[in-house]
């Protein structure tokens, strides 16, 4: 029953927010006086990542369940396949729903009064195929808020640099995903839903992945520029780390080409998996090591 719960979810695919949550945690921390390590708030906020993109994924599923019936690609999902009734689904969201909203009013007022706006970002991007090609930025938006909420539950203080990083998260996540969908570009036309791959079409939408990916890599320069002005244990491990970050987010570029696209899995997965986990931990080494 679990495996099926994680599956359903994708579990493994925290991975690709969670390290600049990290991110956006240790940086906090190091810019407040703490009397000793707060590994209470650290699990809040692990708390806060896994429920809502638990909550944000699952009910993905269950919007969705009628569509993916319908694709080859998604039929075998657990919803459509009989596996977890959408009852049971809908009931796994709400439950993940509440979790994360009570993970946030243990962390801070500030959080908990924000606690409604990032589950309308991440539960709203499931509607917004239906009526707008911009879908990938507001899963982009979703993935964004990790490293800023992080901060906000250190200092309970609005910064440039954690913006800028969820700046970055954003133009990240919304490239990716667009090579992503060119799988479906079909289905999603067959079926009059909306994605930037629909709108521009193949090569047109790989450009656009191109341009969001350079915009991406220009804030993670400037948030390096930064870390290193504000953090001086930030040194060469900071630097590769970002530097690695890049150059695995180039990679995928030369994975997928309009025709082919057999590797948008490894592109997608494998290579944006390991892009930010590098990322988090080679930044997170440098501030304290």
């Amino acid at each position: 029953m679990l495996r099926n719960y994680l599956s359903l979810i994708k579990f493994s695919h925290t991975i690709f927010a969670l390290p600049f949550a990290l991110v956006g945690f240790f940086l906090a921390v190091r810019r407040v006086e703490w009397s000793s390590f707060p590994w209470e708030i650290l699990l809040y906020v692990l708390g806060c990542m896994v429920f809502a993109r638990t909550a944000a994924m699952a009910f993905n599923r269950y919007l969705d369940r009628d569509i993916d019936a319908q694709n080859e690609r998604t039929a075998v999902r657990e919803i459509p396949a009989g596996v977890i009734s959408p009852q049971r689904a809908l009931l796994f969201v709400i439950l993940n729903c509440v979790a994360f909203v009570i993970c946030a009013y243990l962390i801070n007022p500030l959080c908990f009064y924000l606690s409604p706006v990032a589950l309308l970002v991440i539960l709203g991007y499931s509607y917004t195929k239906r009526f707008t090609w911009l879908c990938h930025f507001v899963l982009g938006l979703g993935l964004a808020l990790a490293p800023v909420g992080a901060w906000l539950a250190v200092t309970a203080q609005f910064a440039w640099l954690p913006a800028l990083y969820g700046l970055a998260v954003l133009f990240w996540v919304s490239g990716f995903d667009i090579i992503y969908s060119l799988q479906d570009e079909a289905f999603d036309r067959e079926m009059r839903l909306f994605s930037v791959p629909v709108r521009l079409g193949r090569v047109r939408s790989l450009r656009l992945a191109r341009v969001l990916h350079v915009i991406c890599a220009t804030l993670m320069v400037i948030a390096l520029n930064i870390v290193l002005q504000d953090y001086p244990a930030v040194g060469w491990l900071g630097i590769i780390a970002t530097a690695a970050f890049l150059l695995l987010l180039a990679n995928q570029h030369r994975l997928v080409t309009p025709t082919d696209l057999s590797r948008v899995n490894l592109a997608f997965f494998t290579t944006n998996g390991i892009a930010s986990v590098v990322f988090g931990t080679l930044l997170i080494l440098d501030l304290f090591i």
